[in-house]
């Protein structure tokens, strides 16, 4: 039995279909997984009722799992699964039971504010609200490949910093305190060009835009490159929508694309676990290499 792999946008995402993500899968259906997802960098699995157990199989297959960034509670959602996260609006006797709220998610790259960020997430759709909370991924291969000649060029060989400060729903992680110069801010220094391990595809590396400065120029000078970067990384034409249906599952490459989400009614239930798998090193990339 073969997959179906049906493309979701002209720049990235597919749908696939014709697998059970809750019983094991042949080394043969996982390889044609791994190469539409390596073609398509972000995939859709609809119709998966998978409980967390059945969501950790699944995300082991890519490698080993990488424990969630910190949030604002200073302890896992999940003290069962500390593994998953949980990204919701839901408030049990006051108590948030997962992060990100129901307000808007900037675009971003996941925890690359550390120096081996993940290199993949897969996000399962447990309750979703009628509408709002889209989420949508920019494709940073397109994004490198389109860039001017005279952008690409001022971005040769330089790093930015990756600040660890706020999450992309600008809360601040525990034990952080306010920024005023990004120069000065916490977090990983990461190349704004960046060779895919796997496919050996160069891809532009943003991380998030708060407190972000490209080290080595003038804070004047990196804010504008750094707004003309992100203008360009995230036009319409780079991007996938996703509308969320209970059940679904959606994995990504963290290393070779952005991804936000829109807000959503705070009166709505939104429920998702998250698992994330662990990256080799980042690897920056030359025009000469």
């Amino acid at each position: 039995m073969a997959i179906t792999v049906r493309k979701l946008a002209p720049a990235l995402g597919a749908e696939v279909s014709g697998v059970d993500l809750r019983k094991p899968i042949d080394a043969g259906i996982f390889s044609e997984i791994r190469d539409a997802w390596h073609e398509h960098l972000v995939l859709r699995f609809r119709g998966q009722r998978l409980t967390d157990p059945e969501l950790l199989a699944f995300s082991r297959l890519f490698g080993e799992l990488d424990p969630p960034g910190p949030n604002p509670y200073g302890k896992p959602f999940l003290a069962e699964f500390p593994e998953i996260n949980v990204i919701s609006n839901v408030k049990e006797a006051g108590v948030p039971i997962g992060g990100l709220g129901d307000g808007e998610a900037i675009w971003h790259c996941d925890m690359t504010y550390v120096a081996t960020p993940p290199r993949a997430a897969a996000l399962h759709a447990l309750e979703v609200p009628s509408g709002g909370g889209d989420t949508y991924w920019s494709n940073q291969y397109l994004a490198f490949e389109t860039l001017p000649p005279e952008l690409r060029s001022a971005i040769e060989g330089r790093t930015a910093v990756h600040d660890s400060t706020y999450n992309s729903a600008g809360m601040m992680r525990k034990g952080m305190k306010e920024v005023t110069d990004p120069r000065e801010a916490p977090g990983a220094r990461q190349p704004l060009v960046i060779v895919h391990p796997e496919t050996r595809r160069p891809a532009l590396f943003l991380g998030r835009r708060r407190n972000s400065y490209i080290v080595g120029l003038d804070l004047a000078d990196s804010e504008a490159l750094l707004d003309r970067l992100w203008a360009h990384a995230t036009q319409p034409e780079f991007t996938f929508r996703q509308v969320w249906q209970p059940d679904d599952l959606i994995l990504w490459d963290n290393r070779c694309t952005l991804h936000r989400r829109d807000a959503f009614d705070p009166a709505a239930r939104r429920v998702m676990h998250r698992t994330q798998i662990k990256g080799p090193a980042i690897e920056g990339f030359r025009a000469t290499s």
